[in-house]
């Protein structure tokens, strides 16, 4: 077995790769590591996506963990976000989300949050892959010193949506949005969370999870029908989020998409405005489309990029005392009020800056242009062979040849998905035949080898 955490927790399908032997062990030895320099019994709080797999893993998890002598207190479906607020807010040792985002059903996920609500440090990710891929034995307690399950009632969740709704000071009157709840997570929280706002009028789509329909063909990466419903239904602006509600993308009154470097950069120049933007700078990611380096170059903002993934965005965040950061996937990190990226915050954070312009959704946005970005991606056997091509140097002339061909016009980043079998090619040039024709040629020399 190789390495168990990827950029975003342990990924897998389940019963594939990922079982519930192995959540068993996770939470053994995440109970051993997190809670090792403490002299009471821990506790740990455990949420859920909607999938089919997810019962299965909690269990096990729960299984682990209380043969380890930790409490846990069970949320039940609920968003990723919602669980670390909830762990900092009950002073609980660590929280622990079952997930995989938004990857389709038959893939799951193990998240682990520290007691301050920040995903592990590599340092402990590293110390639990130890005892598990080492065999280690994690002294299993007896009598009184078996954690227990504390089945969380309706609190959490409400403080969590009452938390969300308080970072707000509009009633958002006036306006009509179409949510999308991508069949995840956030269809236990969402029609709550805007029902705190009487004025604004809400409808709901997409939050009948049955097991399996989570993140198909719909939510943050299916835009198409919530972008077609909204343009027809005449409303303001459509939201959409992913599995497990960490995202959050938009789309304006005329069906158009927007993506998450657009709302970083209105968010951003608002907060500029008032004096709210440390450094006046956001943190974004080599992802971020290059309409958004033009944007706060234009508009006086700083522009700090780090590799893929919201964690390596709050590092940045976190050593140099900024607000506001998040990826163009939808991943944006309100830090004044979230320690993880938050899609329901999100929406709210753009629904009170839409009501206070006076504008259009379409007007909003229109000075972040997004500049054509074509995103191919390539399956792989496994993690060894996205290293040996990634290596390969047919692959390192090639995107060279195709660097040269954009002509400082553009840009290519070929790079290894942290979560998945894939090699992902991004490509962003003027025009988009130009991106498709870079993307496709590089992507076929990837298939060969």
């Amino acid at each position: 077995m190789g390495k168990l955490f990827g950029t975003d927790g342990i990924r897998g399908v389940v019963n594939a790769g990922l079982d519930a032997d192995l959540a068993y062990k996770v939470g053994l030895a995440a109970a051993q590591v997190l809670t090792k320099e403490g002299n009471h019994k821990p506790l740990v709080a455990i949420g859920k996506d909607t999938r089919i797999s997810s019962d299965l893993l909690e269990g096990a998890l729960i299984a682990g963990l209380c043969s380890a002598g930790a409490d846990v207190l069970h949320l039940g479906v609920i968003p990723t976000p919602a669980v670390a607020w909830i762990t900092v807010d009950n002073n609980a040792d660590a929280g622990i989300v079952i997930s995989a985002s938004h990857n389709p059903f038959e893939h799951n996920g193990i998240k682990i949050f520290n007691g301050q609500g920040f995903k592990l440090s590599d340092a402990l990710e590293g110390e639990i892959e130890d005892i598990i891929l080492s065999g280690k034995e994690v002294p299993l307690k007896t009598h009184g010193d078996i954690g227990r399950v504390i089945y969380a009632d309706q609190k959490e969740r409400e403080d969590y949506i009452d938390h969300l709704a308080s970072t707000v000071t509009s009633d958002l009157g006036g306006m009509r949005i179409l949510v999308d709840c991508a069949n995840g997570a956030s269809s236990a929280t969402a029609a709550r969370l805007f029902d705190r706002f009487p004025e604004l009028h809400t409808d709901v789509i997409n939050a009948d999870p049955d097991g399996v329909n989570i993140n198909n063909g719909c939510g943050s990466t299916h835009l198409d029908k919530l972008c077609t419903m909204v343009k027809a239904g005449g409303y303001d602006l459509g939201l959409a989020f992913d599995g497990d509600a960490d995202r959050c993308l938009a789309c304006d009154e005329m069906g158009n998409e927007i993506d998450g470097d657009q709302i970083m950069a209105v968010c951003g120049q608002d907060l500029m405005s008032r004096g709210e933007l440390p450094g006046n700078a956001v943190v974004a990611t080599v992802m971020s489309n290059l309409g958004l380096h033009v944007f706060c170059r234009e508009h006086g903002m700083q522009l700090l990029c780090t590799d893929v993934g919201d964690r390596n965005v709050l590092e940045k965040m976190e050593e140099c005392g900024y607000v506001l950061g998040g990826e163009q996937s939808g991943h944006m990190i309100f830090r004044r009020y979230a320690t993880t990226g938050d899609g329901q915050l999100t929406a709210l954070q753009l629904l009170a800056l839409l009501h206070a312009s006076g504008k259009k959704a379409s007007e909003l946005v229109a000075d972040c242009k997004r500049y054509p970005q074509l995103l191919v991606n390539v399956a792989v056997a496994d993690k060894a062979k996205k290293a040996e091509i990634m290596a390969n140097a047919d692959l390192k002339a090639a995107i060279a040849q195709q660097e040269a061909r954009l002509a400082g016009d553009g840009r290519i980043l070929v790079r290894p998905s942290g979560t998945e079998a894939l090699i992902r090619v991004m490509v962003e040039a003027k025009d988009e035949e130009t991106a498709k024709s870079c993307a496709h040629e590089l992507a076929n020399l990837i298939k060969t080898l």
